[in-house]
């Protein structure tokens, strides 16, 4: 095989090729996405001047004002309006050439697959961008106005809020990012159970330690130390595991014409003779 043939230093050669195409990918949309940066920061004050209410008459769904004291955000240092919009365009950057950034991961890790390995090229690129916008959209929408209205609102009566554009900036991108990588879940619980590296029923095992993993991961990178922030990430980390397990049930549930389904071990209670 041709990657049976490739040293070391071949493959330290295709690594740089792949992240020299990622990054010259993510450089040419920074240049067009610098160019509406403002454009992105007034889109990202939404969540802090609206919030999103739910109503049994139609639409059902919409948007009012938020009732947070400071709608207009302020900036502390000379360099801080500059380096935010620097830092909102190149996540916007990354965020659109993401599809071309997986699908140079996948090309690197491609030659050590085999053949039904690679036929997950589609799912892996398309199902990874899809999820992760979808995370995305979920915390703009949803977690980011519920979050600003209780934290600046919780008990400020007699408080006056005064944030910095880079602040904020820094607090609504790591929510963002950090669910756009929580819903990829789904996809790799996916892909492992079409490799076979992963079973249902060791998914279902595992679930009492996922759940303790979900509140440690959220506690690490909430950007507040407040058990409300880590709340609302953890939950939809379980929410998605349970979908990724769905997920694999219905993989098993599929085996490939000639392949005969490998029953799973008996409980090691069973195998316990009676007295």
């Amino acid at each position: 095989m041709e990657n049976d043939k490739m040293t070391l230093f071949d493959h330290l050669g295709e690594l740089r090729r792949r992240i020299v195409i990622s990054l010259v990918a993510v450089l040419i949309v920074f240049i067009v996405t610098f160019n509406y940066s403002e454009l992105i920061l007034n889109t990202l004050v939404m969540p802090l001047e609206n919030k999103l209410v739910f109503s049994v008459h139609y639409p059902f769904i919409g948007f009012e004002p938020s009732g947070i004291k400071q709608k207009t955000l302020v900036f502390l240092e000379p360099s801080e309006a500059f380096w935010m919009h620097f830092k909102l365009s190149m996540i916007a950057a990354l965020m659109v050439a993401l599809p071309i950034v997986l699908s140079q991961v996948w090309l690197f890790i491609e030659p050590g697959l085999v053949e039904k390995e690679k036929r997950l090229v589609l799912p892996f690129v398309m199902g990874g961008t899809l999820l992760f916008l979808l995370g995305a959209v979920f915390c703009f929408i949803i977690i980011l106005p519920f979050a600003l209205g209780f934290l600046m609102t919780y008990k400020t009566q007699n408080l006056t809020p005064m944030i910095s554009v880079g602040n904020y900036v820094d607090f609504t991108l790591k929510f963002i990012l950090a669910f756009g990588a929580i819903f990829e879940l789904p996809i790799a619980i996916f892909v492992l159970a079409k490799m076979g590296l992963v079973t249902p029923q060791k998914l279902a095992k595992a679930r009492k330690h996922v759940f303790i993993a979900a509140f440690i991961v959220a506690a690490v990178i909430t950007p507040t130390p407040d058990a409300f922030n880590q709340t609302l990430m953890a939950v939809p980390i379980i929410v998605l595991y349970e979908i990724g397990i769905l997920a694999s049930r219905l993989i098993r549930k599929k085996p490939e014409e000639g392949e005969e389904q490998t029953p799973e071990p008996p409980e090691s209670k069973d195998l316990v003779k009676p007295e």
